[in-house]
């Protein structure tokens, strides 16, 4: 199933997001307009209201503000969209302007909860809403004055809103129109500029389908690639680097077993075909025998070592790990090589102590494999040490024998599997037993403990050092 596409999903989001900002600022601007504007005609009735008031102090009684009731309404001539009342304190009308749009339209004043006394200060608080018989919207406010003769006149200043709700309801249909056209466009130019900036990864994937297993020393360059996707190409190159890295070092490998398993086949058969090539005694037959068994050994052990390579690496390897004493499991696998040191001249000492939690079986091989190396490099007559040592959190197992130095160079490398460090070694006879495969479990079972194994080489012999978290 094909995927959505990036682009039109963040131009997407990027519309959405600004209608939303679009909707959030024409609220905004809305709210306000419609309170500026609703403030504005209020303070308008507030002025009418209180120039009436100033007015009607100036007249003397009721028949007098009949009189000038053209004078009390100058204030809202001209502008039909204001309307003025006023009632005697017997109800009876005493003048109107625009009458059909405000309550009191049959000669009676209404009732309005915030009327203003002829003491009190007029001000917008007063100002209430209401639909007019018609059911249009109104704003208005009620008021008392008092005129010369100590008697009261009631005074109602009103405004029709239509206007005012038509001017805010265009208002609101441009802040529509405004706020889609908008969105549309920010989806438009999103789009674009998002598959515009999205073109390096399309390089990137076109310079990607370029590598293949023959080809993994190609590396992803695109030259634009903005710096967020630099992180990306870099660690992509890093892949393949490491991709070709582990392609080249399984060739190797896969050449050198072939290599070593080709050598006790050639002895099998070629043990095999002199025996064959005529009749022989028994105890020949015997002899060649015993060379095929131990060339079979030699494979049955370099099989066992891939297999266990394999097995380490496998990340459902249980280890078993319990607490024991280093020195004293040194001195057990000291004693178990006393004899093969013994047939190579060396002897094997044993020094320090320290408590590790580790894999018992695990430990003996790698310090085994260790020990085993040294005794075959190991030149007559010399000692190997094994030693352990606890400081810093940690347990330090070493293995030293006297001996050539290894270069510094080479020392990096002697943990590979199927490397030897002197290719002088491997025609060693007595190195015959080992397939380069030793060192490469070591370092497997190190791997295995959270530890670490390194080589040091110089003039005073060569030290393998296995560091284990202390228990």
């Amino acid at each position: 199933m094909r995927g959505r596409s990036l682009a039109a999903t963040l131009a997407l989001a990027f519309a959405g997001t600004t209608l939303a900002v679009f909707a959030l600022v024409g609220s905004l601007l809305y709210f306000a307009l419609d309170r500026q504007i609703k403030a504005q005609d209020d303070l308008d009735m507030v002025l009418i209201a209180r120039h009436t008031r100033r007015l009607a102090q100036e007249l003397q009684d009721l028949p007098d503000a009949r009189a000038h009731a053209d004078r009390l309404v100058v204030e809202a001539l001209g502008n039909r969209a204001l309307s003025m009342q006023a009632w005697s304190d017997r109800q009876e009308r005493l003048f109107a302007h625009n009458a059909a749009m405000a309550p009191g339209a049959d000669a009676r004043p209404p009732s309005f909860a915030a009327r203003v006394p002829a003491a009190g200060r007029i001000t917008a608080s007063a100002i209430e809403e209401w639909r007019s018989a018609q059911g249009d919207p109104m704003r208005g406010l009620m008021a008392d004055a008092m005129l010369g003769d100590g008697s009261v006149i009631t005074v109602l200043v009103a405004r029709d809103m239509r206007d005012r709700w038509a001017l805010l309801d265009h208002y609101r249909d441009r802040l529509y129109l405004a706020g889609a056209a908008g969105a549309a466009l920010a989806f438009l130019m999103g789009f674009l500029l998002i598959r515009e900036s999205l073109k390096p990864l399309g390089e990137m994937a076109r310079s990607a389908l370029a590598v293949t297993v023959a080809r993994l020393h190609t590396r992803i360059d695109v030259p634009n690639a903005p710096c967020e996707l630099h992180a990306l190409q870099a660690a992509l190159n890093a892949m393949l680097g490491r991709l070709d890295n582990g392609f080249a070092q399984l060739s190797q490998y896969t050449a050198d077993l072939a290599h070593d398993l080709r050598t006790p086949l050639n002895n099998l058969r070629g043990t095999t075909e002199v025996a064959l090539a005529r009749p022989r005694g028994t105890e020949e037959y015997q002899a060649a025998l015993v060379s095929n068994l131990e060339e079979c050994n030699r494979l049955e052990r370099m099989i066992g070592n891939v297999l266990f390579l394999a097995r380490t690496e496998h990340p459902e390897f249980i280890v078993q790990r319990q607490d024991f004493d280093a020195g004293a499991e040194l001195a057990r696998i000291a004693d178990y090589f006393e004899g093969v040191a013994g047939e190579a001249g060396v002897s094997v000492q044993v020094r320090g102590q320290g408590r590790l939690r580790a894999d018992v079986e695990l430990f003996r091989r790698a310090v085994g494999n260790l020990l085993a190396n040294a005794v075959r490099y190991t030149p007559r007559g010399c000692a190997i040490t094994l030693s352990a040592a606890a400081g810093g959190g940690n347990v330090t197992v070493t293995v030293a024998n006297a001996g050539r130095p290894i270069d510094s160079v080479l020392l990096e490398r002697i943990f590979d599997r199927f490397y030897r460090a002197d290719p002088a070694r491997a025609s060693d006879q007595r190195a015959t037993g080992s397939a380069g495969l030793g060192l490469a479990i070591v370092r497997n079972i190190m791997r295995l403990h959270r530890g670490s194994a390194r080589a040091e080489s110089d003039a005073t012999g060569t030290r393998f050092i296995l560091t284990f978290p202390a228990a």
